[in-house]
């Protein structure tokens, strides 16, 4: 069983898979053509319901790239972090930050607001796709 109580699948363990050993974040499409290249039977819509049952069951994290689309990473790291992703090749960091969690914290007190979550995305360009800049 999975996180969010459903059987494993041969499609979700795939998924799960190429997701581990991507390196960074991939948009579903992205992920169904990394799949099909490497032979498995698997179809689109299949990918985009796996990704949204593993966001759901916190198994994987999820940002938008700079074009509004979801990109999906399996995260080496438990519980909140950020990401610093290259918006040419989806390779990403987990990064920690004091200051942001203060600031989000700072800024939610100041105006009333509670029971705050915040996410914190950072974009540019990686080292390799950065050489050609």
């Amino acid at each position: 069983m999975s996180g969010d109580g459903k059987r494993t699948t041969r499609q979700r363990a795939a998924i799960v898979d190429a997701l581990g050993a991507a390196g960074g974040f991939r948009t579903a499409q992205e992920l169904h053509d990394e799949l099909r290249a490497a032979g498995a039977r698997v179809g689109l819509t299949t990918v985009y319901r796996n990704l949204q049952a593993l966001a759901d069951a916190g198994d994987v994290d999820v940002v938008r790239n700079p074009g509004g689309e979801s990109m999906y990473r399996r995260c080496a790291r438990g519980g909140h972090h950020h990401h610093i992703v290259c918006r040419s090749c989806g390779w990403s960091a987990e990064i920690a930050s004091d200051a942001i969690e203060t600031w989000a914290t700072r800024a939610a007190r100041r105006h009333g607001f509670v029971d705050v979550t915040h996410t914190a995305e950072v974009y540019g360009l990686c080292p390799s796709c950065g050489r050609g800049a």
